[in-house]
């Protein structure tokens, strides 16, 4: 039993990837956002502006601080021919002590004639530096291409963009080739996957902007799917980092999507994503854009509210990754490891709080820490998947329920959050009703109880991961 029984581990730590704080949405009408870490210290986040008609760069020591950086405009459309319409996507990456800016465009006289660019700078500060046209990133197909990203793996440099074929009857399918310079590919491209099932079809049968990750020994590429409304959506396609990435055989592509609208948490439409590092460089976050609401008039192209937002990337026991929900507007939420059991994190099933391993449905795992109900410099925990649902003490079992209004609710949602009690870096939840007891696991159950042993301490002490 957790709180009685069962012995200690031998060896109880934090979680290696700690908690992460930021506040959405973090970017207002920027689409396709994109935020590289570099190694002077800054972020660099480049962004679909809703006109079309420019590439904007911000950059800040921090994440949450490009949400109120000075933005630069480094590049505007042609007033004619190639390069003066529908300005989307720009990426920017750091190769070879040079930055790249790809991004996808039209003609002014033909505007749905999108095809891939490249912008080059040498200036040690791209914000600053002059950017030079380096012309288009050709395909084999000329025809509608966009979304360029680049990674290595095993020190081979590959492109992935999405593409429209003209032999088959789709929008746009995901393709990948090495790269014989940072503005050319070599070799034929791959067609890595093309949209098939319903959640890739709707409105639109499209796969694009795809986006890197790797962990360990496997390699991921996530993308879009479908319309840009709020049926808009991410797959992923999974991969051995040993295997040959040119070989479609070689991925894995999921049969249900990994990121879609979530109507608690009034989020529509998530997608476009990038992958980025904690300001600690020991958590992945995911960058992506929304919308907060559902209904679109018109065009959704035409609709210029789609913003971009942040959140912890998480990891499921097999090195796959848990992209979990869009989570409310506002704080994100973090997940509590015990202690004693650090594989383990608090979570409702059923509503009533319990201790678990394995928890794949994420968002039963993540709570927002906000001002306690009652006050009092306190805090309540509550549901990232049941916004208005509170962690609280029912008659000294922990559920999770909806605030009812009363005091009596009030009172029994808000704790004082302590320094660990088993350990000083991590935290202990006091009740704010009855002080003395603290939210504790005993046999995998969430209890409010008084803390004697050493033993119930270390019950009672969490890791905000």
């Amino acid at each position: 039993m957790a709180g009685f029984l069962l012995p200690l581990p031998a060896q109880a730590a934090a979680p290696a990837d700690p908690a992460v704080s930021y506040t959405n949405s973090l970017a207002e009408r920027r689409a396709d956002g994109q935020i590289h870490k570099h190694t002077d210290g800054y972020y660099y986040f480049t962004a679909t502006a809703p006109e079309y008609d420019r590439i904007i760069l911000r950059r800040a020591t921090t994440i949450q601080g490009l949400s109120t950086a000075p933005e630069t405009v480094i590049w505007t459309k042609h007033a004619t021919g190639e390069m003066g319409a529908h300005i989307w996507a720009p990426e920017i990456h750091f190769i070879d002590g040079k930055w790249y800016v790809y991004f996808a465009a039209g003609r002014a006289d033909d505007i749905w004639k999108i095809r891939m660019y490249a912008l080059e700078s040498s200036a040690a500060n791209p914000m600053t530096g002059s950017w030079a046209e380096k012309g288009r990133i050709a395909t084999p197909m000329d025809s509608f291409a966009l979304d360029a990203t680049t990674f290595t793996v095993g020190g081979t440099r590959y492109l992935s963009w999405a593409q429209h074929d003209p032999a088959i009857a789709t929008n746009s399918n995901v393709y990948i080739a090495k790269m014989a310079s940072p503005t050319t590919i070599s070799g034929t491209p791959v067609r890595l996957t093309v949209p098939t099932y319903g959640w890739e079809t709707a409105g639109f049968k499209v796969n694009e902007g795809p986006a890197f990750i790797r962990r360990g020994d496997k390699v991921f590429l996530s993308y879009s799917a479908s319309a840009t409304d709020s049926n808009y959506c991410l797959g992923l396609l999974s991969a051995s980092a040993s295997a040959n990435l040119l070989d479609p055989a070689a991925w894995t592509k999921s049969p249900t999507p990994v990121f879609k609208s979530n109507e608690a948490t009034g989020q529509y439409g998530p997608g476009h994503n990038f992958f980025t590092k904690s300001e600690d460089g020991r958590s992945d976050i995911l960058v992506y854009h929304d919308r907060g609401y559902k209904d679109i008039s018109g065009d959704p192209l035409n609709d210029p509210n789609r913003r971009t937002r942040v959140q912890k990337l998480y990891w499921n026991a097999d090195d796959t990754p848990n992209f979990g929900i869009p989570v409310a507007d506002g704080a994100t939420p973090k997940r509590l490891a015990s202690h004693n059991y650090p594989d383990r994190y608090i979570r409702h099933w059923e509503f009533r709080g319990k201790l678990e391993p394995n928890v794949t449905n994420l968002a039963d795992s993540q709570f927002r820490t906000v001002p306690g109900l009652s006050g009092g410099g306190a805090v309540s925990l509550e549901s990232a998947n049941y916004p208005g649902y509170y962690l609280h003490d029912k008659n000294g079992e922990v559920w999770v329920e909806k605030n009812d209004g009363s005091a009596a609710f009030k009172e029994s949602a808000t704790f004082h959050q302590r320094p660990g009690l088993a350990d000083s870096a991590g935290v202990s939840y006091e009740s704010y009703s009855r002080p003395g007891r603290f939210v504790r696991h005993f046999d995998f159950g969430l209890y409010v109880q008084p803390v004697g042993s050493t033993l119930a301490r270390a019950d009672a002490t969490f890791h905000l991961q």
